[in-house]
């Protein structure tokens, strides 16, 4: 067994998480489905690395995701954090025997649930029993619209659009944080969550619970949304995990939800955010082995195919998700060979495989660009058409779009790609046009692994309504888009053909370069005007230093005669 346990800290990370874990229990679906594709049948994908089996007190069998996820109280909805497989909703006390004085009772309403986890919940209760009539049809077809539209305009946590049953370990709400998301919007603001009261030890331990029941674990994908509070727990839990699994490698996926890049007219905010993001990366960056920085202003010009509405969490991290998903798949692989290659698979890699390959060439770096194409283009079979590669859009924040770096490395996923007729391509036409591209391009990365998958991306009903009229059912794209289209969703676009693609490049020198510039500006020159609120962060002088030089060195190590020294004058 090769087991990957996923950490998802914070909003954010949460919804990305919602969406992924939705995409694999859709995969678990089809394939018990007698009327899907066969693709999805014989994905040659082994779910068991990302779930575990268990069993519930009453000998249920149960198969749930190895994850720890933690978000602030009150962002469960009408989940219980102790999911709904084992039912373990704490008995009270209908008395307090040693308090003879007055009491006050105070509650807040439950969350009701909406119409699509109103669905999962009466479908738990009504065992299977098939479709009668076609009138049966037409009324489940009805609802499926109603739930659509509902999630639309109604999702306000995570929760509400999962479709996954949790273990009990999973879920773990922080307590005790009397501020709301303005509050807890930079790195001091969390600094101490973990080490007060037994919050630090309750999430080591739900950690230990996934770890300890691996055979063979290969690393771990953390999710933490860094835009506030939750970077500086990130940074304990990551430090934790650094001592007591030391040989366990970490892929870290920073995540941005594009609301908090927005401006603000207080330039005391302006300093904080900007300080924040240089401390934030500079501080978690040691503790994992690859780190992938995730968000953009915008999702805009993500894809031509999609029109992704910013201000909805609901959307963009459904995109974020789809591209986490496709990453995921070479460590979920059977392994390389022919049988591999039949099942619809080729190039599996393992997480630390994957780290070696970004960050352990001749030029040492871990911060990691992530590019995708959602949907993917046509497969032609023509190399001078071959559109893959230049469709990959990135969605990691502040890099240089049109750098040209020889010393590259990468890693491309291509999962259920289409010829140019619509239908799915083999791995071994896969293979011969990406080879064709990169052979064509004027410009080639140093190395360069590919990994294929014919299973495409499935998307299940709780999908946003953000494809283009231009995508079909199966992902195909018909024509040029319409900017003023009516829009597509889980309904009508069934699955979705996939790009994503890791690479250790220098275009993520901006990146760098504008955290290291705020550090310097900000926190460590004479006089910096960001130097009381460092302070009150819990920092030092010499701590702000080390953090400069962290970053300088992976500046230097993309760009050797940059001027990265510290200037403290």
């Amino acid at each position: 067994m090769r087991e990957v346990v996923t950490i998802q800290l914070g909003d954010f990370a949460n919804f990305i998480g919602s969406h992924f874990w939705n995409f694999q229990d859709e995969l678990l679906g089809l394939v018990g489905d007698p009327d899907t594709d066969p693709v999805f049948k014989n994905h040659g994908l082994d779910m068991d690395v990302l779930y575990r089996s268990g069993e519930t007190q009453e000998g249920a069998l149960t198969y749930t995701p190895r994850l720890v996820s933690v978000n602030y109280q009150g962002t469960l909805g009408s989940m219980s954090s102790s999911g709904t497989l084992y039912n373990q909703i704490p008995e009270l006390s209908p008395s307090v025997a040693t308090w003879r004085g007055s009491l006050s009772v105070q509650h807040s309403q439950r969350q009701r649930r909406n119409l699509f986890l109103q669905r999962l919940y009466d479908e738990e209760k009504i065992q299977p029993s098939g479709v009668e009539n076609g009138h049966a049809d037409s009324q489940n077809d009805n609802q499926d619209k109603n739930i659509v539209e509902s999630l639309e305009n109604d999702v306000h946590f995570w929760t509400d659009f999962s479709k996954v049953h949790y273990h009990p370990q999973s879920i773990y709400e922080v307590s005790g944080l009397w501020m709301d998301g303005q509050e807890f919007n930079n790195y001091g603001a969390g600094k101490d969550v973990f080490s007060e009261g037994f919050r630090g030890e309750e999430m080591n331990e739900r950690l230990r619970f996934f770890l300890e029941e691996c055979d063979h674990i290969q690393g771990i994908q953390f999710l933490v949304d860094d835009s506030g509070g939750f970077s500086s727990v990130a940074e304990n839990f990551l430090q934790n995990i650094a001592d007591e699994y030391t040989n366990t490698p970490v892929m870290l996926y920073t995540v941005r939800d594009p609301r908090s890049h927005m401006g603000s007219t207080s330039r005391k905010r302006n300093i904080s955010r900007d300080l924040h993001d240089a401390v934030s990366f500079a501080r978690l960056s040691p503790f994992c082995k690859l780190i992938i920085p995730v968000g953009l202003p915008s999702l805009g010009k993500a894809s031509s195919y999609l029109h992704v509405n910013d201000a909805k969490p609901y959307h963009c991290s459904a995109v974020y998700a789809a591209a986490l998903h496709s990453l995921s798949l070479p460590f979920r692989m059977d392994l390389p060979g022919p049988a591999s290659i039949s099942s619809g698979t080729y190039g599996a890699l393992n997480i630390n495989e994957i780290v070696q390959t970004l960050s352990g060439q001749n030029r040492q770096n871990m911060v990691t660009i992530l590019d995708a194409a959602v949907p993917a283009p046509y497969l032609t079979g023509k190399p001078s058409e071959e559109p893959i590669l230049s469709n990959l859009q990135s969605l990691t924040p502040e890099v240089s779009e049109g750098a040209e770096d020889p010393q590259s490395v990468e890693t491309l996923v291509v999962n259920g790609a289409l010829r140019s007729e619509g239908h799915r391509a083999s791995v071994s036409e896969v293979q011969q046009a990406i080879s064709a591209a990169y052979g064509q391009a004027v410009l080639r990365p140093r190395f360069c692994h590919l990994s294929v998958a014919t299973c495409p991306l499935p998307i299940p009903l709780p999908f946003p309504t953000i494809f283009s009229d231009t995508v079909s059912q199966s992902g195909q794209l018909l024509g040029t888009p319409n900017p003023s289209c009516v829009l597509k969703g889980s309904l009508d676009v069934h699955s979705i053909p996939m790009a994503a693609r890791l690479r250790s490049s220098s275009a993520v020198l901006p990146f760098l370069s504008n955290r290291l510039e705020n550090l310097r500006k900000l926190g460590i020159q004479q006089g910096a005007i960001g130097g009381e609120l460092l302070k009150t962060w819990g920092f030092g002088r010499e701590e702000v230093e080390e953090m400069g030089e962290t970053v300088s060195k992976m500046v230097r190590a993309l760009d050797p005669y940059s001027d990265t020294s510290s200037d403290s004058d």
